[in-house]
């Protein structure tokens, strides 16, 4: 062997292992068996795993079937790992095995290397600290790759997508509460309806996200019971009674989260519904955002031959050659990405139903597309809140022009009128390139000053003024 390859060794014999490198032979194996497409396995679930084998050494040695020295070894091994110190040692693609072998394995040997190392051993040798005998003691790829799995989307979802929606709600609100005056005329179909305010649309749009928070925030419940403890098939085979909460007690401590063994290991070994849940709910946010991100570009659209209600921060230039030209980039930019999360729900809806048996085939996908959604998601907000809604701005005049010519105003002398006289003054209207006031007062089916008093934009927005705007 050259000096710069050691050669390890697995079930199937000997492998040569580059020198710099943490993992071992299964590793090794894997990078040439899986070199399939270029999507690495999420860092996040790296993390999850090495806080489970954090928990799990500490638990073993708890109950006796870990001597404290190694676990020692181990913990701190661990704890370099979640401080990002051995990030470029996993490198194995998302599409490998469907338990997520490879990528356990993978972990197992970084640390285990890495704690023999700690205890003055050398790498390769898997002494003191064996990968499978040590750090997967008590466990299986079948019981930690879901339970990591549900620790990585939880926390993303509880510390980066809610934290970065909260904030897009919030700045939608406050630009709301500026211009609750302001009325304008609404459309349906696209086209011309009666008024409401600019905050009552942009209420609209916040509440929609409330929802979308609130949905989220419940899924949450599904993701904190884990199957640990259950090994290979859910019976906790190799396994010591109370390994599973006590894990579940050490993550609980670290993270705050309602972290605890699932009533049945078997149905979340077998199935992954809490995170097609979960999908199917980052699904609704992303479409709550892609109707937002629509609405503003049509309101934005012009600014001189379209709606040109709203006016949206020029971020760059928008043309390569029409000078001047100011595009709805953001809004474009959302729209491509919930849509990609979109086929990534549709995606992890299929893979849950790849349940065979005792487990599901398909855990890498439902974590890659899992946390890639949240990704998405979390930077949709931030990017729109910073580069979009906290700059929009109004133009004021265009918005009254076009409220004040909406025939539809004529809604308001439906009840003075009735309904077909009201809609021979609009006909009327639009025919001749009248205003609706002047059509009025031309057929004489009301006067001047009724007209004035009954046809009055703000008081028609403002119908039910106890109704909850944002």
């Amino acid at each position: 062997m050259a000096d710069s390859q050691r050669l390890e060794t697995d079930s199937l014999g000997p492998v040569a292992v580059p020198n710099q490198h943490y993992w071992g032979a299964q590793t090794q194996r894997a990078i040439s068996s899986f070199a399939i497409g270029t999507d690495s396995m999420p860092i996040q679930i790296i993390q999850a795993l090495g806080q489970i084998k954090k928990a799990a050494a500490l638990s073993n040695a708890q109950l006796g079937v870990l001597d404290e020295q190694r676990c020692s070894w181990i913990v701190a091994a661990c704890d370099e790992l979640l401080e990002g110190h051995f990030d470029d040692q996993f490198p194995l693609s998302v599409w490998q095995s469907g338990s997520g072998t490879q990528t356990n394995m993978n972990v197992n040997e970084v640390i285990a290397n890495r704690a023999s190392e700690l205890g003055g051993g050398q790498r390769g040798h898997k002494q003191p600290v064996h990968p499978n005998d040590h750090v997967n003691r008590s466990q299986s790829t079948n019981d930690v790759f879901p339970a990591a799995m549900h620790l990585a989307a939880a926390q993303m979802v509880e510390h980066q997508l809610l934290p970065s929606l909260m904030e897009l709600i919030a700045a939608l609100v406050h630009k709301a509460g500026q211009w609750t005056d302001v009325v304008k005329i609404g459309r349906t179909h696209l086209q011309d309806a009666v008024p409401l305010t600019v905050a009552q649309e942009m209420g609209g749009w916040a509440a929609q996200l409330q929802e979308g928070e609130r949905r989220l925030r419940e899924s949450l419940m599904g993701l904190y019971p884990l199957p640990l403890g259950g090994t290979a098939v859910g019976t906790g085979l190799g396994a010591p009674s109370g390994f599973g909460e006590l894990v579940c007690e050490h993550l609980r401590q670290w993270h705050g989260q309602h972290w605890h063994v699932a009533p049945n290991r078997f149905a979340v070994m077998g199935s992954h519904d809490a995170l097609v849940d979960l999908m199917d709910r980052s699904g609704q946010l992303a479409m709550a955002l892609h109707k937002i991100v629509n609405d503003i570009r049509l309101l934005a659209s012009g600014p001189r031959a379209g709606f040109g209600e709203l006016r949206l921060p020029a971020n760059e230039p928008g043309s390569s050659i029409m000078p001047g030209k100011v595009n709805p980039t953001q809004c474009e930019a959302v729209a491509m990405a919930t849509v990609q999360v979109l086929g990534q729900s549709s995606a992890v809806t299929m893979a849950g139903c790849g349940g065979h048996l005792q487990m599901n085939v398909y855990k890498p996908l439902l974590a890659f597309n899992s946390l890639c959604s949240m990704a998405l998601l979390r930077d949709c907000c931030r990017s729109l809140r910073i580069h979009l809604v906290e700059g929009l701005d109004l133009d004021h005049e265009h918005i009254g022009t076009l409220r004040d010519r909406s025939l539809m105003l004529v809604t308001a002398l439906a009840p003075e009128i009735g309904y077909d006289a009201a809609a021979y003054v609009a006909l009327h209207a639009h025919g001749h390139q009248l205003s609706l006031r002047d059509a009025a007062l031309t057929l004489g089916v009301i006067t001047a000053e009724r007209f004035d008093q009954v046809v009055d934009p703000h008081a028609m927005a403002m119908t039910h003024g106890d109704q909850k705007v944002f």
